[in-house]
């Protein structure tokens, strides 16, 4: 058994603002535990495949050694395409679409999990983007919800997506509206096991071991790979964990990684308050692993001087 967890592959799922290319580099440098990274998503455009930020984040010098996925969020398939074909050029072999963000701005426009209301034109899309990826050797991956009004939709979904080659389907079992609130309906993915005909990864409130045990005897079956993405974040040791290799957090590690991301965010960003504001979005993860140390987090947490921050830094993270 625990030859096949330290075998298992996990995925570090997207989160925008917090997953770039400093975060991964710091993260890939000192734990290595990540098999592939989904980037942030980009949302091409008619003129503009990518933005400049967008290419400094995945251009490969700033990836390098990383096992890196370019996640594309758009509802037309001319979009994905030209930005499919930029990325190959940049050296990537497979791309992943979203239908999965559950974001009001994001689904206003009807992409993300709205695109998943209609399937017509998705599967459309989908018929456009897999010619595409046919004639260029490009694997697509797809991230998708349920459904968007129901998780009954994914009944539906499930029959769409096995027309396709898809080469990794991560199901996150929640519908739009469920946000990141409340239980995965595991019962949907249990559906996925059973009738998917392409590669699953399970992604949804691993946040520790025993999320993933229960999961296994849940499900009958040694799920892998499993993406995380906000339990990794929490607990940057979790993939090490689930990989046997710690049975506890590494606040060595952690202590190593919160200094680089610190030194690297300042080093593209300026005054204190924008890398101080960084430092507090990431905080807000790792707060769950001080447990007696609320009193100096608030106090962190509202510190607008690298001096003030580093005195209520090195007390937390010092003596954990």
């Amino acid at each position: 058994m625990e030859d096949i967890r330290l075998q298992m592959k996990i995925y570090l799922a997207p989160l925008e603002g917090i997953t770039g290319y400093i975060f991964r580099n710091a993260y890939n440098g000192i734990y290595g535990s990540a098999d592939k990274f989904f980037a942030p998503f980009i949302s091409p455009s008619e003129k503009c495949p990518l933005t400049p930020r967008e290419r400094k984040d995945l251009i490969p010098e700033n990836n390098s050694g990383i096992n890196l996925v370019p996640q594309i969020l758009t509802r037309k398939s001319e979009y994905f395409i030209e930005a499919a074909r930029e990325l190959h050029t940049m050296g990537y072999g497979e791309v992943n679409l979203n239908l999965g963000c559950p974001s009001g701005t994001v689904c206003a426009k009807g992409k993300g999990a709205a695109f998943l209301t209609d399937t017509p034109e998705l599967q459309s899309f989908l018929d456009d983007i897999y010619s595409y990826a046919a004639t260029e050797d490009m694997k697509i991956s797809i991230k998708t919800r349920l459904g968007y009004y129901n998780p009954d939709e994914f009944y539906d979904l499930m029959d769409i997506f096995n027309d396709y080659p898809v080469s990794e389907l991560i199901i996150h079992p929640r519908i739009r509206s469920d946000f990141y609130k409340g239980d995965p309906r595991k019962a949907h993915f249990a559906y996925a096991l059973e009738h998917s005909k392409n590669p699953l990864v399970y992604n949804g409130n691993i946040f520790a071991v025993k999320d993933y045990d229960d999961l296994t005897k849940q499900f009958n079956i040694s799920l892998d790979p499993v993406m995380t993405g906000r339990g990794l974040i929490s607990d940057p040791s979790l993939a090490d964990k689930l990989k046997g290799i710690a049975s506890e957090t590494d606040f060595e590690k952690f202590r190593r990684l919160h200094d680089t991301l610190y030194h690297e965010y300042q080093k593209v960003m300026s005054p204190d308050i924008n890398v101080l504001f960084k430092m507090r979005e990431l905080w807000s993860y790792w707060q769950v692993l001080f447990d007696g140390k609320e009193r100096d987090i608030k106090r962190l947490l509202k510190a607008k001087r690298y001096a003030e921050y580093e005195e209520i830094v090195y007390q937390i993270i010092l003596s954990p």
